[in-house]
């Protein structure tokens, strides 16, 4: 695959016959993807579990942060018990990688400290896990029709509804996924 056709910074969205229970009808947010494979964080899956509960189980004093209520995201089946969280803009933190000019992915403590003290990033998403692929695998499900891919949209990243993050990813494309068939099939 040449550079350009790598998928580092884009959506990943599941096609509907994809009927892998950890990513059907799922949006991924492709933050490496090179020769080596790809990682990527699920950001359509909420956990029942709020983010003043996550900071109480990692010992960070949740304060009167409203950020606290917010739906941390199961972000793929891979070390669930790491969390990771997709912000813009970059910032200085402890342990971030550099997804483009204006999106890290961090995984140290101090990003949720200041998120709590509001002084965190704009905007951000707070998951467990992620999804990874080797070499191959994810350019090979791709030549099956198990993903479409689109390009980031902020909007859909950080501000819509996780219910409607789906619809919408494809919506980029201009395409409706209610309309495509729930089975895979060949000609």
């Amino acid at each position: 695959m040449s550079e350009t056709s790598y998928l580092t910074n884009q959506f990943l969205i599941a096609m509907p016959a994809l009927a892998d229970p950890n990513f059907f009808q799922t949006v991924t947010y492709i933050s490496e993807h090179n020769a080596n494979g790809a990682l990527g964080l699920v950001i359509n899956r909420p956990l029942q579990l709020s983010l003043g509960q996550l900071l109480a189980h990692l010992h960070i004093a949740p304060g009167g942060s409203e950020a606290a209520a917010l739906p941390v995201y199961h972000g793929g089946p891979v070390q669930p018990e790491q969390g990771f969280v997709i912000h813009n803009p970059l910032g200085q933190w402890g342990a971030t990688l550099r997804v483009t000019d204006q999106i890290g992915i961090t995984t140290s403590r101090d990003i949720l400290q200041a998120l709590v003290r509001g002084e965190g990033p704009a905007q951000w998403l707070v998951a467990l896990g992620y999804a990874g692929w080797g070499p191959g695998q994810l350019e090979q499900e791709l030549a099956e029709n198990a993903w479409l891919s689109a390009p980031v949209d902020f909007r859909i990243l950080f501000h819509t509804p996780s219910e409607q993050r789906w619809s919408a990813a494809a919506a980029l494309l201009g395409i409706d996924l209610n309309l495509l068939p729930t089975h895979a099939g060949h000609a």
